[in-house]
């Protein structure tokens, strides 16, 4: 049977008394796997492995079960090796690579900031903040909309405003809370947001970060969404061993 694998942690005996109950409808329970110092928390991996709510929670809440005591380097959902012996060759050669990553992460965490407008009430911002704008919708308004030509011109000036509040937006999410994070990873925006990150967080600073994106989310209420995920084992910032 094929093994699934949730994260590695650094092998000593507390592994032991771990009973935890992973992925699949029997609910697995979790094993370890160790060779050379590091051990991968797995489990019989079931068939047709899908990513269905209950088995995205087991996966998760193994990770954070974990995490409240070791430091560990979480897998994504839906790792899965042929057997315990092809995991247990993995750590092997991969040892020192994991270790090292267990030392840089050991009481990290990772919090995950998306942030998006509300896209009329971005509009009305611009338009707020540019006199000339303002004036020159009021002006089309009054001549039936002007004339197709106009009406472009106006779009594309309102574009380029738009997209400078995005870049402004995005900054003024992600500024703030770069300071209280060691290391930040950007990702694309999704679903026409306008900022998509990742930060990694020394535990004792989680209550800062938590206060900081509060204040930031309290800010910009008025016409953007931001929403904060985590704290999270940090899935961003595990990097993988060069081949």
């Amino acid at each position: 049977m094929s093994t699934y694998v949730y994260g590695i942690v650094r092998d000593d005996e507390s592994l032991d008394g771990v009973k935890l109950s992973g992925v699949g409808q029997d609910a697995a329970p979790v094993r370890f796997v160790r060779a050379y110092g590091v051990a991968a928390a797995v489990s019989d991996a079931p068939e047709g492995l899908r990513a269905k709510r209950r088995d995205l929670e087991a996966h998760q809440n193994v990770l954070q079960d974990l995490a409240q005591a070791r430091g560990v380097l979480p897998l994504r959902f839906g790792a899965v090796s042929e057997d315990d012996d092809a995991v247990a060759a993995e750590l092997a050669r991969f040892a020192d690579h994991y270790s090292v990553l267990l030392d840089q992460l050991q009481g990290r965490v990772e919090f995950n900031v998306k942030a998006s407008h509300n896209e009329e009430a971005a509009l009305r911002a611009v338009l707020r903040a540019d006199e000339g704008l303002r004036a020159r919708n009021e002006e089309l308004k009054a001549a039936g909309g002007g004339t197709p030509a106009e009406r472009m011109a106006f779009g594309e000036q309102v574009s380029q405003a738009v997209e400078e509040l995005r870049r402004r937006d995005a900054e003024a999410v992600l500024k703030p809370l770069e300071g209280l994070a060691e290391r930040v990873s950007a990702w694309p925006a999704v679903d026409g947001g306008l900022a998509n990150a990742s930060f990694l967080v020394h535990r004792d600073r989680t209550g800062d970060f938590l206060r900081e994106a509060a204040r930031v989310q309290q800010e910009l209420a008025s016409y953007m969404e931001v929403r904060v995920n985590g704290p999270l084992p940090p899935y961003s910032f595990v990097a993988s061993p060069q081949q």
